[in-house]
């Protein structure tokens, strides 16, 4: 008995091991569950990439597929705002330096529309103004 105890534990253990080079769907997919990730229209903070195949909730080191940005950030959260003290709206929440990296915020929430197009006509008319006052490079 003792040595098939041992036995599962070290296969648990291995499977422990093998999960951590993929997916949390492909490992309890293997396990036998029907996995299907919950429809939302969440979108990458960073790179605007749609994040439909990640199921929620999302894990504190998740990244997304197409520019590899962590995804657990001040910047995803609906609780995010630029216009409030520490850019949150959640008093109760522990200040967070760095809104760009995952952090272990407990009342983080991810919001749909995170991702904010740069806004190329504004950038490129000041650069015009820039080599139009300094000469160009």
């Amino acid at each position: 008995m003792k040595q098939l105890c041992t036995t599962s534990m070290s296969s648990s253990v291995a499977a422990a091991r093998g999960s951590l080079a993929r997916g949390r769907h492909e490992v309890l997919a293997d396990a036998g569950y029907d996995i299907k990730p919950m429809a939302h229209d969440l979108v990458c903070w960073k790179c605007g990439a749609s994040l439909a195949e990640l199921s929620l909730p999302l894990l504190r080191l998740e990244e997304c597929p197409q520019c590899h940005g962590e995804l657990h950030v001040c910047r995803m959260c609906i609780e995010y705002d630029t216009r409030v003290a520490k850019h949150c709206r959640e008093p109760t929440a522990e200040e967070v330096n760095d809104k760009t990296h995952a952090n272990f915020c407990d009342h983080f929430k991810p919001r749909a529309a995170a991702f904010t197009p740069p806004n190329s006509a504004e950038v490129e008319k000041a650069r015009t103004e820039l080599e139009r006052l300094f000469g160009k490079r």
